[in-house]
């Protein structure tokens, strides 16, 4: 019952050290797809502690899991793992851990179930404002135009995606501005960038009292932001992305003192008007092998006694 024991504890010390290191450090805004891929490896390596723990106690606590966890594997390497002497917390931490798995699934699929229902009411919507014209038929690569006072434009995802610009924005927006900001939002879309909001955003509300979730949420909204201004910026240049950026929020207050739910704009625009310098391709290199050796560990620590026995 070592090995579940150790899977908790170097969950907890990912959970707890990764997201202060990624926090202390300042690439991520140098990087911020390496970053992207850099939270992701750690959540992914702390659900997988919680995973393989799971099994392994279960495979401890009751014989019926165990004959199908180590059904193809011989005894040495079951007794190397010295599950047949059990533990009275054995069940308990299976059933807990069992419990926290199924409640990450169904906050999965409510978040996911309520983007679509969200993209189908901003569908009707569109179709009410913006009707197709007899005989049109939606395209995957279909302008929008809204008419609006509100300078706005945001990329609609689904089976057909649609990208929306308002009429606001299209008389504020000069010369190459609009095509910065239609790469912008281009770039979520090429990225599926919604599906890692969707996924953060089910464990940060499944689990509000883990800190590391809470956190990945926050800095997936901030760095999806940073990679799309990255995209456009190297297709239309910085001036003209940050000039595009606040265009469409300079009414929305997001520069002024108060502070708003768009308080990130500010810090992009200056991102953009003095760019920090990129890392070196050998830097990014190794920054991505090491995030993802990161959920590499649990597996070494799981199935390293059962190698040892085979050896």
């Amino acid at each position: 019952m070592m090995v579940p024991a150790a899977l908790l504890l170097l969950g907890a010390l990912a959970a707890v050290v990764a997201p202060r290191l990624l926090a202390r450090a300042d690439w991520p805004d140098h990087e911020p797809v390496v970053a992207l891929w850099a939270w992701q490896c750690v959540v992914a390596a702390v659900l997988l502690c919680c995973v393989l723990s799971m099994t392994l106690s279960a495979a401890a606590a009751w014989v019926a899991v165990r004959g199908h966890v180590f059904a193809p594997a011989p005894h040495s390497v079951v007794d190397a793992y010295a599950l047949s002497k059990g533990s009275p917390w054995a069940a308990t931490t299976a059933v807990a851990l069992a419990c926290g798995g199924a409640w990450t699934a169904a906050m999965l699929v409510r978040e996911v179930l309520r983007a679509r229902a969200h993209r189908r009411q901003s569908r009707d919507e569109l179709l009410v404002r913006a009707p197709l014209l007899p005989g049109e038929e939606p395209s995957s690569d279909r302008l929008v135009v809204l008419e609006g006072e509100r300078p706005d434009a945001w990329w609609l995802p689904g089976a057909t995606p649609q990208l929306v610009v308002t009429t606001a924005a299209l008389r504020r927006l000069k010369g190459r501005q609009l095509d910065a900001v239609l790469a912008h939002e281009q770039g979520h879309a090429q990225a599926r960038h919604d599906w890692l909001l969707h996924c953060s955003a089910a464990l940060a509300v499944g689990f509000p009292q883990v800190p590391v979730f809470a956190a990945f949420r926050d800095e997936m909204h901030r760095l999806v932001e940073l990679a799309a201004d990255d995209m456009a910026s190297r297709r239309f240049g910085r001036l003209t992305t940050a000039l595009a950026l606040v265009e469409l929020n300079e009414d929305r207050g997001v520069f002024g003192p108060c502070p708003t739910p768009q308080a990130h704009v500010p810090q992009r625009v200056h991102r953009l008007l003095a760019p920090p310098d990129r890392l070196t391709p050998s830097r990014r290199l190794r920054l991505t092998a090491a995030a993802t050796l990161v959920p590499v560990i649990p597996l070494l620590v799981a199935f390293v006694p059962g190698l040892r026995a085979l050896g």
